[in-house]
């Protein structure tokens, strides 16, 4: 707000309570107190005014009205429906704040590793495995993907259900669909397929809680991702990956499987770090684009079990010893298909490797699967 001029000076020569000038005219102390206290008045009205400006109703904004109509004409939606939602939306500035700020984004490898790499979360881990075997065989056995990897992911994500989010889905949606420039027309997409995918569960859309993007359950699926991918993995009719573990199961095993992943093929692998810091065999993108023999070529030994044709990426991570060099896989860049970041997908690869060494100990301890 551009300040409003004074009505006097101290270097006009007039003393404050006496006269002043305002416009060439000359003032009494009355008429000059008289002045400053609408000033006063005036500014303290606008003061006021400028959290409701600023925190203006979406369903007011011509970008809100867009919307509804979308919703209407596309969906069959009631305007007055989305009307309401979208008037019941708050903009929450800590949701901006947390998606400027990722963690895949301002940690290092091995700061990155350690949150995820803990001894209580391997055996919580396991408790996991352990307590939904029928699920995760079932998943396997249907999906093709092993279950230390599905227990993984919900590890990462939520540490098992444990940590689902703390902000409403609504509020998440609604303020980066039109308070986040940057990604505004994703999250307008992403708030469309809230109220589809709420409206076709039976969902209340005012109640669901999820991450600051608006991620949900188990497997935070965000809202596009649940009616693609989630399951009734226990068919009691409603695909529940909020509060239902056995379809959060389901649904991750499925959504790896519509991505690609290869049954029985490798993930990644650490490698001799001779890698110079400017190599053209460092790529930047997450797909692997060379082959194994490239590699070769450079002086890497993969596994002498990979074919020279397989396709594979080098990346350099900070370790916690100094630089480590890893050849991921095809599976690797289909973890990046949940999160795009090769410090996500190398976290879930070695946390379901600890969690598979880990149950494999346990399942020996206690006879389970033992001949004897």
């Amino acid at each position: 707000m551009r300040a409003a001029a004074p009505v006097w000076t101290a270097g006009n020569g007039c003393q404050p309570g006496r006269h002043g000038n305002l416009g060439g005219l000359s003032l009494s102390g009355i008429q000059m107190k008289s002045v400053i206290n609408r000033v006063r008045h005036g500014l303290a009205a606008a003061l006021f005014l400028l959290p409701s400006l600023a925190m203006a109703q979406y369903h007011e904004t011509s970008e809100g009205q867009a919307f509804i109509q979308d919703m209407v004409e596309q969906f069959g939606f009631e305007a007055s429906r989305v009307e309401s939602l979208l008037a019941e939306a708050e903009r929450k500035e800590s949701i901006l704040d947390a998606i400027s700020r990722p963690a895949e984004k301002t940690l290092e490898w091995h700061q990155y590793r350690e949150i995820f790499m803990r001894q209580e979360r391997i055996e919580q881990g396991v408790e996991f495995l352990q307590q939904y075997r029928e699920a995760f065989e079932r998943a396997e056995a249907e999906y093709g993907v092993p279950a230390e990897v599905i227990a993984a992911i919900i590890g990462v994500e939520t540490w098992y259900g444990r940590y689902k989010g703390k902000h409403r889905v609504l509020d998440a949606l609604a303020t980066l669909a039109f308070d986040y420039p940057p990604r505004s027309r994703f999250f307008r997409s992403e708030l469309a397929q809230y109220l589809l995918m709420t409206r076709e569960q039976g969902f209340d859309p005012e109640e669901l809680i999820g991450s600051y993007a608006g991620a949900m359950g188990y497997g935070q699926f965000i809202s596009s991702s649940y009616r693609h991918y989630a399951v009734d993995f226990d068919d009691d009719g409603v695909a529940d990956i909020l509060n239902n573990p056995v379809d959060a199961i389901g649904s991750v095993a499925n959504y790896f499987r519509a991505h690609h992943w290869q049954p029985g093929e490798p993930v990644a692998e650490q490698v001799r770090n001779v890698l110079p810091e400017d190599s053209p065999l460092l790529t930047r993108e997450l797909k692997p684009g060379l082959t194994v023999n490239d590699y070769r070529q450079a002086g890497l030994a993969p596994d002498e079990g990979m074919d020279d044709d397989a396709k594979a990426r080098a990346v350099r991570l900070a370790g916690a010893g100094g630089p480590e060099l890893w050849l991921t896989y095809h599976n690797f860049y289909v973890i990046t298909r949940y999160n795009h970041s090769h410090l996500y997908a190398m976290a879930v690869f070695q946390l379901a490797n600890a969690l598979g060494e880990k149950a494999g100990q346990s399942e020996q301890q206690n006879g389970v699967g033992s001949n004897t």
